[in-house]
């Protein structure tokens, strides 16, 4: 009786091994999925006609008065052009931060203000419970320096 060692070596005429693949399963799926597909599509394309209503979106822009707040080289504080002291600017910037929406806050310092007098116009307006606070510079020139 004779062992075999070797368990994938075959006898006889079974020696030839298949080098292509089997494309009849793959045929018939995409066979079958073909018709699913041309079942499904009419049934998807006919719907009820309906005259749909047309509507014109106009978006409503409620745009708030900017605020103006500039303070000058003697830290003298300006609501939109007129002198406040503290208490008024207070005042005014709570009024301002009740509307809705609430206005944006711009403010305009001298370049040679302290920041003494600046941060206080910021401490007020956080006091005053205004959100959206802006910084007004001037761009800088791209001409060159004199004497250069």
């Amino acid at each position: 009786m004779a062992m075999k060692t070797d368990a994938f070596s075959f006898d006889g005429d079974d020696q030839n091994v298949m080098s292509e693949i089997n494309t009849t399963p793959l045929v018939d799926v995409m066979l079958v999925l073909l018709i699913i597909f041309l079942i499904t599509i009419p049934v998807i394309t006919k719907t009820v006609p309906v005259t749909l209503p047309t509507a014109v979106n106009i978006p409503t822009e409620t745009k708030p008065e900017n605020i103006t707040v500039a303070v000058d080289a003697q830290g003298q504080t300006f609501w939109n052009e007129a002198l406040v002291d503290r208490e008024g600017l207070l005042n005014r910037i709570k009024e301002a931060a009740v509307k809705k929406p609430q206005p944006e806050l711009h403010i305009r310092a001298d370049r040679n203000v302290r920041y003494e007098a600046v941060g206080r116009v910021i401490y007020t307006i956080q006091r005053g419970g205004i959100v959206k606070v802006g910084f007004i510079t001037e761009p800088t020139s791209t001409a060159p320096a004199a004497g250069g």
